[in-house]
């Protein structure tokens, strides 16, 4: 029993192989779009990761500076520090007294020596500082809205560094990730949906093509599988080729980049990180991509073998 069921399965297959080298021309089209559905669906997915580090990288240089008035006691700005400390979006807390924000200062600019000596020429005039890194710039207002609060602002001397050039800064990057994002998802739909469109008619035409076999094999009593199987198996071919090539035009893509541009970003995107991420889990990229060519495949045969074949669902 089992080695029938092995020997009609190779049938079908070699049949499914036959059938795709024969309809070749056929299946140019719709490989061709298939190919353009995986490699944005590839792209997509290393855009995120890449955008995904680079807004981490941005987070972790970025903090909320919290100026604390000359009266704030110790007491009063450890109590500030601890409560920032349980706020949900709050990475990390870190108090400078007036002699570190002083040390600090100096460090960030050693090369200004006229800026040195004014400087130490009068009283410290900086304030003890507060900094604040968050987890998610898109909720840094959260962390903002805390500190509006009428207890915690009158400790400051001027409002939190989170405004202003800096504010609009970070605003513009979350938004233009954000926005990528969503533009890669529709993208991504509309050209899946395309695909199996093309797909679908594809294999209607080869039904139509082979439909005197077709009849000749279901009077000689062929089941419905062994009938459709190689239609399917057609399908799942173009699917697996059509990933093996947009794994190919992305990895042509880096090389161009990095070698012949000589690119190491595209705006936003870290073209060497995306290399790396490439690189990296390339076995992963290839095997997402080969399961969603051969699941459009073999989902876009499956419905048209059913609807023109006009086969009962078992």
């Amino acid at each position: 029993m089992m080695q029938r069921r092995l020997i009609t399965l190779w049938r079908i297959v070699h049949t499914g192989i036959v059938n795709f080298i024969r309809n070749i021309s056929l299946a140019v089209a719709a490989m061709a779009v298939m190919v353009v559905t995986l490699t944005i669906v590839l792209f997509s997915l290393i855009t995120n990761a890449t955008f995904t580090n680079t807004i981490a990288q941005i987070t972790d240089k970025i903090d909320v500076s919290v100026y604390l008035k000359d009266s704030t006691t110790t007491a009063q700005a450890n109590q500030l520090v601890k409560e920032l400390q349980h706020q949900p979006n709050v990475k990390s807390v870190r108090y400078l007294n007036k002699a570190d924000v002083l040390k600090r200062y100096e460090a960030q600019n050693a090369g200004n020596v006229q800026l040195l000596t004014a400087i130490n020429e009068t009283t410290n005039p900086l304030p003890a500082t507060v900094l604040v890194k968050p987890k998610d710039l898109n909720k840094i207002t959260d962390i903002k809205s805390f500190l509006s609060k009428p207890d915690n602002s009158k400790l400051q001397s001027d409002p939190p560094s989170y405004s202003g050039d800096r504010k609009a800064a970070i605003d513009k990057i979350t938004h233009a990730t954000n926005v990528l994002r969503k533009i890669g998802i529709v993208t991504v739909i509309v050209f899946t949906i395309i695909c199996a469109l093309i797909i679908f008619n594809t294999i209607q035409m080869a039904i139509f093509n082979r439909r005197d076999e077709i009849t000749i094999m279901r009077l000689l009593g062929a089941s419905t599988s062994y009938i459709r199987g190689p239609f399917v198996v057609e399908s799942m071919i173009y699917g697996i080729l059509s990933a093996v090539f947009s794994v190919l035009i992305i990895n042509a893509a880096f090389l161009a980049s990095s070698n012949a541009l000589e690119a190491s970003s595209l705006g936003l995107l870290d073209i060497n990180y995306a290399n790396v991420y490439f690189e990296k889990h390339f076995i992963i990229l290839l095997t997402i991509q080969l399961m969603l060519g051969i699941v459009i495949g073999a989902a876009s045969s499956t419905i048209a073998t059913r609807r023109y074949l006009k086969f009962k669902t078992k």
